[in-house]
């Protein structure tokens, strides 16, 4: 039974830690740990199995980002968070109607650490504000503020018309398509006039260390490395005739294209659409974040 009852809120502990850190290998790690905790706990003393299991994997979480935090000082370029498998994210809808998708994520690791952990406990998964105190350590009152906060930087930091998933899909293939053929002229249209470019890569492949900003620069250097697959490929420690693929994919609820070579993904690419047109381009490179990313036959 103390199996069986921690294996029901896996999927819940596990939402909770990912959308925290960002990270699904250390969402694991914090979920493991739980579980050791909950093994030798006396469970007569536990009310409330569900509040005891996620507020310890909360409590872990909350520790582990504040370390990682001063660890991605030393990252090298921009970080990202890891994309989810679509299968992981199947079973954190299950307990949340809120998915977890990638560009929220990415704001998400702009708060603070227990902002962050407030705001994905009770935003996300709908937890009464005196238990996110509690789990958090702090009043009542403060956790409120902290939420307030947090709501009100996503709110600003997201876009404010988001697409449908088909006008989502039909956006994302029209941008490829100008990205490989070289259409800097339908490219640029495609973007806002504060268009972003960040790429994770960790200094593993060819990409921009820093963010590029406006839709000229944008789209000079997309429509530049649109078309020599080759340069990346050989950054990716393959040869340059190695034949590739780009597809759709989804990464946690949002259309997403995955370039893959050789049987693994080596770029996933999500884009955040407001308004038509593309406001900020996501892309991850970096081969420790893209091993759970699944790729076409």
């Amino acid at each position: 039974m103390t199996t069986q009852t921690f294996e029901a809120h896996r999927p819940l502990l596990t939402g909770v830690a990912y959308r925290v850190l960002g990270d699904r290998s250390e969402a694991e790690d914090v979920v493991q740990d739980t579980w050791l905790r909950w093994d030798t706990v006396d469970h007569t003393a536990v009310d409330d199995p569900r509040a005891y299991l996620v507020t310890t994997a909360s409590r872990l979480a909350l520790d582990r980002a504040r370390s990682a935090r001063a660890r991605r000082e030393s990252y090298v370029g921009e970080w990202l968070p890891e994309p989810a498998a679509p299968e992981a994210d199947a079973e954190q809808r299950a307990e949340t109607a809120d998915s977890v998708g990638f560009a929220l994520l990415v704001v998400l690791q702009t708060l603070s650490p227990l902002e962050r952990a407030v705001f994905v406990l009770r935003e996300a998964f709908a937890f009464p504000f005196a238990e996110v105190a509690e789990i958090v350590g702090r009043s009542e009152a403060t956790t409120r503020q902290l939420a307030r906060r947090a709501r009100d930087h996503v709110r600003e930091q997201s876009p404010r018309f988001t697409p449908d998933r088909a006008e989502h899909r039909r956006i994302t293939d029209r941008f490829l398509t100008a990205s490989l053929e070289g259409d800097l002229d339908g490219l640029t249209e495609l973007l806002t006039e504060d268009a972003v470019f960040v790429a994770d890569s960790g200094g593993r492949t060819k990409a921009p260390l820093h963010a590029l900003h406006g839709p000229d620069k944008v789209a000079r250097f997309l429509t530049a490395i649109g078309g020599r697959a080759d340069r990346f490929l050989e950054s990716a420690g393959l040869p340059a005739d190695t034949p590739f693929g780009l597809d759709p994919t989804d990464s946690g609820g949002t259309p997403a294209v995955v370039m893959h070579a050789a049987g693994r993904a080596l770029m996933l690419v999500t884009l955040e659409i407001e308004d038509g047109r593309v406001r900020r381009i996501l892309m991850v490179s970096n081969p420790d974040k893209l091993t759970r990313v699944p790729v076409p036959e």
